[in-house]
């Protein structure tokens, strides 16, 4: 078996809130056709405060495995994230675009925590923390970005997908098949739907929930999946390669290739109420139970836990 180490190795202290310094630690290896990542949990920059007022929980380090194809392969057809984490960062912190908090408990209106109409109390850097201590990220990464060098004079990978495929900041080359073209801000495809929200809170779509917005083919740089094919510093041959975006959908919800199940993230056994409650939808890929961003519901409502009956103070349950 080969064993390749690659360096992305991070060990990074950081001041923690009324406790020693903790460090980050990641290592990123290629074991025959799969890549894993291995971390802490703990971030490769200072974190925001937690507990806060709106995210109760004390970040912890909490043991991560992921794993994926190290030789991708994209699918005609996307697969919805649903219920799992879309990847991880290079600093081993994983990629959480969904949450866990409903419109009266209703899983067709997820609340979008990228839009800031609900606040779930993250940090500046658009993380916070579950229950169990985990640190994760909900949109643009910014001290991991820094870490890394930033994205102004390059494109910046900041993680792979659970697909195998990788991960960058907005920036990305004018024209994607050549690298010595100018760097620009890509923008997503997705738009506010126009028509008022059927059924649910009502009202005219504005952000609040993931529901609100469409995908718009041609409206922006990228695809679906927040993606396209592309030559890229890592790889000079081209890829397909995703982007984290200053818009919706922020980190994206489907994937181009095929996700290995290490993504996929178990709630509480059990729905409202904890453990004999009725249960929500099974955690998994592929389409969820009510609508999310454009036509089908691809990226619909991610339930890691129980669902909410009110707006609710961030971070109270797992996402």
């Amino acid at each position: 078996m080969k064993l390749l180490v690659l360096p992305m190795a991070m060990l990074a202290a950081w001041p923690a809130w009324g406790a020693a310094a903790e460090k980050s630690s990641v290592t990123i290896t290629v074991e025959g056709e799969t890549r894993i990542v291995r971390s802490n949990g703990l971030p490769d920059h200072r974190p925001g405060r937690f507990p806060n007022a709106h995210n109760p929980n004390e970040i912890q380090p909490v043991p991560h495995e992921f794993r994926m194809p190290a030789k991708p392969v994209a699918n005609e057809e996307a697969t919805p994230s649903r219920h799992a984490s879309f990847g991880v960062a290079l600093n081993g912190v994983p990629y959480d675009p969904g949450t866990a908090e409903f419109w009266h408990g209703d899983p067709n209106w997820n609340y979008e925590a990228g839009t800031g109409f609900l606040d779930l109390g993250l940090d500046a850097h658009n993380a916070h923390v579950q229950p169990d201590g985990s640190y994760h990220y909900h949109a643009m990464p910014k001290g991991h970005i820094d870490a890394l060098g930033g994205d102004t004079n390059q494109m910046r990978q900041v993680g792979w997908a659970a697909d195998g495929f990788p991960i960058y900041t907005a920036a990305g080359h004018t024209d994607p098949k050549d690298p010595k073209s100018p760097l620009k801000k890509l923008r997503s495809s997705y738009a506010l739907k126009t028509e008022p929200r059927d059924g649910g809170p009502g009202g005219k779509p504005d952000g609040t929930f993931t529901a609100d917005f469409a995908y718009v083919a041609g409206k922006g740089d990228l695809d679906e999946c927040n993606g396209r094919f592309e030559i890229t510093p890592e790889f000079p041959e081209g890829t397909f390669a995703y982007h984290i975006t200053e818009e919706f959908p922020f980190i994206p919800r489907l994937w181009r290739g095929t996700p290995d199940p290490s993504f996929e993230k178990q709630g509480p056994p059990g729905g409202p109420g904890g453990p004999g409650g009725p249960r929500g939808p099974r955690p998994g890929f592929g389409p969820g139970p009510g609508p999310g961003p454009g036509p089908g519901g691809p990226g619909g409502p991610d339930d890691r836990g129980p669902g909410r009956r009110r707006p609710p103070r961030g971070g109270e349950r797992p996402e």
